[in-house]
């Protein structure tokens, strides 16, 4: 169901300190805490002896003590004291994670350790970049981390899930175009000469007709990242000119917990009024707001999915980067069980793409 080898967003930076910190990813209970020296450790939360979280002991500098039983383990996971003996069983460790922080983020490894490739997480950028301002978040999801990369590659659900904010019917009929490239799926729609909706009527400070984009960027497993805006129509932002626009960046990243729930990462980004809190907090919130919408359907969307298992998705053409994105995602599932295994298990795609829409995904 998710790739292990893959970088994944274990929290914000600013969310793990000095205090253990457990968390579930893809399945695997880990704790999390910072070093004496700043950086980060992770840690399968488990004792070594009786299988204890170490999440309930203590720490003291860089090492991790067990609540039950005392023994002590360093930020790579070996055991560094037992009770009543001198002498350290040296096959006493837990598993330790690769970590990598970067643009705000924590990032770790969940498979294989050697295979741990920083160049492999994506760019976010923005996210600590000077000109861009914005803040995030992050929201809990009793669903499958899939249904929200599904509900990320099509928007057309902004127009009936989030009309009050950022739907409108424009998005529902405008027409896109769906490309991929080794690391990517990405989906592009523009709207010409449309009414705004509401959020960015505010933007803008009143009525006028706007041509309006959405850039959709997938990266395999589980991150999306959407170039959004509006422009004055005529202003030439079609043709590559947003300078009389407003302009967004929003990041989602979602890391699986267990099959039926996920940790959803966002941001919501800025290239303008860059100094402007009130305008962040309003942006930030107003994200907040929204993806509220998309937790209350997607949850409702893993119900059904488990109520009726026997069930497949039934796809539309608005479904190209879907099938795409989980294509990739199941690609990689594949590859790897057939490293462990010598062969590869045939995976059946929960979307099951008609032939007009695998032309379209080509």
């Amino acid at each position: 169901m998710f790739p292990l080898n893959s970088w994944y967003v274990a929290g914000w930076d600013h969310e793990i300190g000095r205090k253990l910190l457990a968390k579930m990813i893809c399945g695997i209970k880990v704790v999390l805490y910072r070093k004496t020296d700043g950086s980060v450790a992770a840690l399968e939360d488990a004792c070594w002896h009786r299988q204890l979280p170490l999440s309930l002991g203590t720490l003291e500098g860089d090492t991790v003590t067990c609540g039950y039983h005392g023994l002590s383990f360093n930020g790579d996971g070996r055991c560094t004291h037992m009770p009543s003996q001198e002498t350290i069983n040296p096959s006493a460790c837990v598993r330790s994670f690769p970590i990598v922080e970067q643009h705000r983020f924590v990032w770790i490894w969940m498979g294989e350790a050697h295979l741990a490739d920083p160049s492999k997480i994506p760019d976010f950028h923005q996210n600590e970049n000077p000109e861009w301002a914005g803040d995030g978040g992050t929201t809990h999801l009793e669903c499958d981390y899939r249904l929200l990369v599904d509900n990320l590659m099509d928007l057309t659900h902004e127009t009936f899930v989030h009309s009050s904010s950022i739907g409108n019917r424009a998005v529902a009929e405008a027409p896109f175009t769906v490309s991929r490239t080794e690391e990517s799926v990405i989906v592009t729609r523009w709207m010409i000469g449309i009414d705004p909706p509401p959020f960015f009527k505010k933007q803008l400070g009143g009525e006028c007709l706007v041509d309006r984009w959405q850039i959709i960027t997938f990266r395999a497993p589980s991150a999306v990242t959407i170039d959004v805006g509006v422009a004055r129509t005529g202003t030439g932002a079609p043709q590559g000119d947003r300078s009389k626009g407003v302009t967004g960046f929003v990041i989602h990243v979602s890391t699986p917990e267990t099959e039926r729930s996920c940790h959803y990462y966002w941001a919501f980004l800025r290239n303008y009024q860059l100094s402007s809190q009130k305008l962040t907090t309003e942006w930030r919130e107003s994200a907040r707001s929204i993806l509220a919408e998309d937790k209350t359907i997607l949850e409702a969307q893993q119900k059904a999915v488990d109520f009726y298992g026997d069930r497949d998705f039934n796809p539309l053409s608005i479904d190209s980067g879907v099938i795409l994105a989980r294509r990739r995602i199941e690609e990689m599932v594949a590859t790897e069980r057939q490293n462990v295994n010598g062969y590869a298990k045939p995976i059946i795609p929960i979307v099951a793409a008609p032939t007009q829409i695998g032309e379209m995904a080509k």
